[in-house]
């Protein structure tokens, strides 16, 4: 009685706000018929005349009620006109029975050539029965709870919405129908909020209802909404938000999804899980309200906390590579907040890639990878060692490879057995764990695939613009479908000496001359908390004097940490930080001047392109912009304006200084093993016991490095030449510079401000070289370099179905 009570009061004032709008138009219309104003000819005065005199002979009342009437009859005429007119350009049936294929989006290189594709989607299609029951109930329950009484479109609902948002309480009045139509047909129906979108929808979910039962209706629905993270479908939500399937959802991840559906960005549960928790008991509510579960379990349920199991699923493109993935988790989240869908709306992502440096990069990997997996087998088989200067002598020399590393490392290989998953999995179904390790030792097939993973070399390689920051090429590993684990942008790994230019760099934007002098001699070094700290360098100390500039060239620690030491710690961070080293933890000790704080490559290159480009730093950039399927430009990133992180006067005088290092130090082998004779500058790194080797290398036009070791950092290199930087990273370098020089791909006479072209450099030209043999800046007390924690497990890379979870 109450609630008839409000909808008639509601009715009152609806009339009383209809009236109030119709009759001063009506009245401005009768005004002019009396004007005399002639609309359609003499007929249209008389009918008017006629109208006008039976108004008149009515009672006031009466006749307002009539104007009222005449009015809302025009605008339903209108109204029924504008639908048919719209009709027609709705789907048919044929187009809901035969519904359009989707086109997948696409990355292409910049040069127009198609990268990967998103036609691997997320998605599962499952029947009615292989979804909770309780999926449903929340579903109906809390966005169409009239599902099974209305044809498509719920008038008593949009009815009841208009009445509340004249009230000032906006409702919306979608039907499921309504919102499948929208999820099956996005251009057909349109994107934008107004009312022709609306009345499009409403005909198309009239005829799914005509076509489609409603149970189909249901499975089609879940089947298509999204979920964030490129996941569409009940299904794939699932798996992604509770790791299970659909069938086994219950009524509280049920509910979960079901309140996604109002924002899924806004609910979010792995990102915005208060949100989500609220929106989750709002769903119950609906569901108690409508009958679906009693007050007393909804009263226990509201109180149970919120609880995800979020895998992200990994489903992906044959062509994808490490780069492609980088952009796809980009490109995954946007497409979210902008309600595209990757997999259905064809859209066309412009990336920065150069396709033939790309695949420069990629065979200079391949290539140098190659020839240094076979040094390592090599050196690792047997107990006497030799050492040749040449990859070519260890070619098919490898029958036995590493088997003297696990011969002479027991622990190592126990530890490898107990950190593998199937070894974790036994002990805790309960099995003993000296049994459960015996029984895998055994296992001579187990072990070998064991090894062999913790022996494979790896490599991680990125190029850019450095006037741009564009991204020109990225290797993250020797093969992505065998490792995902992304050598560019995830590893951190200590730099070694790539890190000393920061040092140097911020000692000339100090004040500090090149040619400034040092001792080269091992001294003590006091840091701020009283520790003592000891330079050291393998190769040993002359006690002779050297410059700065001489100090880089030759990669010496112990001038290293006394400039360190005149310039301080948080002058290096800053500067390390404002060139591109915007990620990664720096610890500010002294032994930070040598390279130990890990950092990625990605930062590292990114770095060096600031000094290259006279101090500027620029945000690495990856895509230009994105068009749809039609060619049009939807959104368009233009790149950020360059900060100034040094001035140019320093980073002039630094590249000068690193010129230094490939034409008489520890980086030469990039002219006499591959010519490259253009205007170079570059480092070396080579951090202890040969774990990490790094070679950056800078030209004007294109900056590029690498970084070759082992994911494990207790497998290394087993010879010190070999396990240089100047001697594995400048490789792979190396390789592609010159291929990027013989194809035109950079300019061979350009040069940097105020260098010059230097003369030609024959590959037969082999200089003696300057070794870069590991040194170290220890704390007084702390262990000789290479003893101690030889057995401690390095950090493990995360798989790749984590290591692609946006960062949120």
């Amino acid at each position: 009685m109450e609630e008839n009570q409000t909808l008639a009061a509601r009715a009152r004032r609806l009339y009383a706000r209809l009236a109030a709008w119709t009759l001063p138009r009506a009245q401005a219309a009768y005004a002019r018929l009396r004007a005399g104003v002639r609309v359609g000819g003499a007929e249209a005065l008389a009918q008017g005349a006629r109208a006008n005199a039976y108004l008149q002979s009515r009672p006031p009342g009466r006749r307002r009620l009539l104007l009222v009437l005449w009015s809302g009859a025009a605008l339903l005429g209108a109204l029924v006109l504008y639908v048919l007119v719209l009709i027609p350009l709705t789907p048919g049936i044929s187009d809901l029975r035969h519904a359009r294929a989707a086109q997948a989006s696409t990355l292409v290189s910049a040069d127009g050539k198609e990268l990967a594709s998103f036609d691997q989607g997320l998605q599962e299609h499952v029947t009615l029965a292989q979804i909770s029951p309780q999926v449903v109930a929340a579903l109906v329950a809390t966005e169409d709870h009239r599902f099974y009484q209305h044809h498509g479109v719920d008038f008593v609902r949009i009815g009841g919405a208009l009445l509340s948002s004249l009230s000032g309480d906006a409702q919306g009045g979608s039907t499921i129908t309504q919102q499948l139509a929208r999820n099956m047909f996005p251009e057909e129906i349109g994107r934008s909020r107004n009312l022709n979108r609306k009345v499009k929808e409403m005909i198309t979910a009239l005829k799914i209802e005509a076509t489609f039962s409603k149970t189909e209706i249901l499975e089609a629905y879940l089947n298509t909404v999204p979920f964030l993270y490129n996941t569409f479908g009940i299904e794939m939500a699932a798996r992604t938000y509770f790791d299970k399937p659909a069938a086994r959802l219950d009524i509280l991840e049920s509910a979960t999804l079901v309140g996604m559906l109002k924002g899924t960005h806004y609910y979010n549960p792995v990102g915005n899980p208060e949100r989500s928790l609220k929106r989750r008991n709002v769903v119950l509510g609906q569901m108690r309200k409508h009958n679906a579960m009693t007050e007393r379990r909804y009263r226990e349920l509201v109180r149970r906390p919120l609880r995800v199991r979020f895998s992200r699923q990994t489903e992906r493109s044959m062509t994808d590579a490490h780069f492609t993935a980088h952009v796809r988790k980009w490109l995954i989240e946007w497409a979210d907040e902008n309600d595209y869908n990757l997999e259905r709306d064809g859209l066309v992502v412009h990336t920065t890639l150069d396709y033939a440096l790309q695949q420069a990069a990629m065979r200079a990997v391949e290539r140098q990878g190659g020839a240094l997996q076979a040094v390592a087998d090599t050196e690792w088989s047997r107990s006497a060692t030799w050492s040749s200067t040449s990859t070519g002598s260890y070619a098919g020399t490898r029958d036995s490879a590493f088997q003297y590393f696990w011969d002479t490392h027991g622990a190592l290989a126990d530890a490898v057995v107990r950190e593998s998953p199937e070894y974790r999995r036994a002990v805790e179904g309960g099995e003993a764990a000296a049994d459960a390790l015996r029984r895998l030792k055994a296992d001579r097939a187990f072990v070998a695939q064991l090894r062999a993973a913790k022996t494979r070399l790896e490599a991680g390689f990125v190029a850019m613009d450095p006037g741009s920051g564009q991204l020109r090429a990225w290797v993250g590993s020797r093969d992505f479908r065998r490792e995902q684990y992304d050598h560019v942008a995830q590893a951190q790994r200590q730099p070694g000496s790539t890190f000393k230019p920061f040092v140097y760099g911020a000692a000339l934007e100090k004040g500090l001359p090149p040619e400034k002098p040092y001792r080269d001699a091992v001294l003590d070094i006091k840091a701020g908390d009283g520790t003592i700290w000891r330079p050291t360098d393998m190769s040993g100390t002359s006690g002779q004097q050297m410059t700065m500039r001489d100090g880089l060239v030759y990669s010496k620690n112990t001038i290293t940490a006394q400039v360190m030491q005149d310039v301080g710690l948080p002058a290096i961070v800053k500067l390390a930080r404002a060139l591109g080293v915007r990620d990664s933890k720096l610890t500010p000790v002294p032994s930070l001047a040598l390279g130990t704080s890990p950092v990625t490559l990605l930062e590292m290159v990114n770095a060096y392109a600031s000094i290259a480009a006279q101090g500027e730093y620029r945000k690495p950039v990856f895509v230009t912009h994105i068009t749809d399927r039609a060619g049009k430009t939807i959104a368009s990133f233009a790149p950020q304006s360059s900060q100034r992180a040094m001035s140019a006067e320093s980073a002039a005088t630094l590249v000068d200084m690193m010129r230094g290092v490939v034409n008489r130090g520890t980086g030469t082998g990039v002219r006499y093993r591959f010519g490259i004779s253009g205007d170079v500058a570059g480092k070396t790194g080579t951090t202890q016991n040969n774990t990490d080797g790094w070679f950056i290398l800078m030209h004007p036009n294109l900056v590029a490095g690498a970084w070759v070791g082992f994911n494990d950092a207790r497998v290394t290199m087993r010879s010190n030449y070999w396990g240089q930087g100047g001697h594995n990273a400048l490789l792979v370098v190396g390789d592609f510079f010159r291929a990027a020089l013989d194809g035109g791909r950079i300019e061979r006479d350009a040069v940097f401000p105020g260098g010059r072209r230097p003369a030609p450099v024959r590959h037969q030209e082999q200089p003696q070289e300057v070794e870069e043999e590991p040194g170290d800046l220890q704390p007084e007390g702390a262990p000789e370099p290479g003893q101690g924690g030889a057995e401690a497990p390095p950090p493990e890379p995360p798989a790749p179905s984590e290591a692609a979870r946006p960062e949120a």
